[in-house]
């Protein structure tokens, strides 16, 4: 249904008269509303159009909202989803590059997943303003037809039991990947008992088979406190060789992070992991393959998906849908490890205030959200 745009703009302009708001000339692109939702989506032309219409404090769209009796309204800006529509397309030339490339490679569980993330990624740029994961999942389960799921394992997904790790799990589950859930438990001052609620509620709602790891971080902890380094990096790294070594042992092909900023032609990559009994080593680029039989090192493939970064998801798209699932909600990064580090070396926090405005520029957060997180790191000293 679409709302008659210049009755809509008088709305809003009376309401910003009433509560004292200057005057204002505002573009509005389009106006979307879904009667089974109750919800409206408000495209502007540019970003100041959406501020005028959020107002100061979000007073204007909060008494729009009331007065026209509406669950919710999205305002957005069409400046942000060409952006948005660029990095989709990016994603959808790379995987269907990458799975005619693989697929007499690839098994068939594994080449029908990721054609079922081509077909999601193509219904999400053809309703580009009003996309909801978990309505059209759930019209999907409620329908004569779902999406076909592997009877064997074809990916692994990384699970902290944050909204991004969360949002891949769902995902994974529902695209047919049948994932195993993969938890890296350094004890914790990392993975607080809450972040583990969330684990073990998902995994069982999913039905999803899962696995804690149990890892030695005692160097990366004393390290981190001689603030010589940040230690989300390290972290990282410790994870993805540990989640590595797990898919080639037991002969997994994908492994599924929630990274955020991965897109277009990074959303997927394959990964050559040199391995011995004692360490993984990986290289992104199947070019730089070792050859070093001599010294008995094996050489596995393994293809990495970075999942909401394929299909350039937001903060906000990204909580809509794991708020359905009742999860414990975390305000900052929520690594214990992290506030310590913060707290003894305050320097320490430029490289994580870096990594959120990277997260900002790519639109993955909205300016608001980035400063909550910001603000979450002087209201802990």
């Amino acid at each position: 249904m679409v709302y008659d745009v210049n009755a809509l703009l008088n709305h809003i302009n009376r309401i910003r008269k009433e509560i004292g708001h200057e005057e204002v000339n505002i573009d509005i692109k389009e106006v979307l509303y879904d009667k089974d939702t109750n919800e409206m989506w408000i495209i502007t032309n540019d970003r100041p159009d959406k501020s005028a219409i959020i107002g100061k404090g979000g007073w204007v769209v909060g008494r729009l909202r009331e007065e026209l009796e509406i669950a919710s309204i999205h305002v957005e800006s069409y400046s942000d989803f060409l952006q948005k529509e660029y990095r989709m397309n990016l994603s959808l030339n790379k995987l269907n590059s990458f799975v005619n490339e693989n697929k007499e490679n690839l098994d068939y569980g594994s080449f029908i997943a990721l054609n079922n993330l081509i077909d999601i990624l193509k219904i999400k740029l053809d309703n580009l303003y009003s996309f909801n994961f978990y309505k059209y999942f759930k019209d999907l389960d409620e329908g004569p037809y779902g999406y076909f799921e592997s009877e064997q394992p074809t990916a692994i997904v990384a699970l902290s039991g944050g909204t991004d790790s969360s949002f891949s799990l769902i995902l994974a589950k529902k695209l047919g990947f049948n994932p195993i859930a993969i938890t890296v438990d350094p004890g914790t001052i990392v993975l607080p008992k809450q972040f583990k609620h969330n684990i073990d509620k998902l995994v069982s709602e999913l039905d999803v088979p899962h696995e804690y790891i149990q890892v030695d971080y005692a160097d990366l902890i004393e390290e981190s406190f001689t603030g010589r380094f940040h230690p989300c990096g390290r972290c990282s790294k410790i994870i993805e060789d540990t989640l590595y070594k797990y898919a080639l042992e037991n002969d997994i092909p994908i492994v599924i992070f929630g990274d955020m900023l991965a897109t277009g032609s990074q959303c997927i990559t394959e990964q050559i992991c040199n391995f011995d009994e004692n360490e993984v080593k990986i290289n992104e680029n199947s070019e730089n393959e070792s050859s070093d039989v001599d010294n008995e090192v094996n050489n596995h493939k393994v293809i990495r998906l970075n999942l909401p970064a394929s299909l350039s998801v937001s903060k906000l798209e990204n909580k809509s849908l794991t708020s359905h699932y009742n999860l414990i909600k975390f305000k900052g990064f929520g690594c214990p490890l992290l506030y310590e580090v913060h707290k003894k070396f305050p320097h320490m926090k430029r490289y994580s205030i870096q990594r959120i405005l990277r997260e900002t520029r790519s639109g993955v957060l909205e300016p608001g959200e980035a400063l909550d997180l910001i603000w979450s790191f002087y209201n802990t000293d």
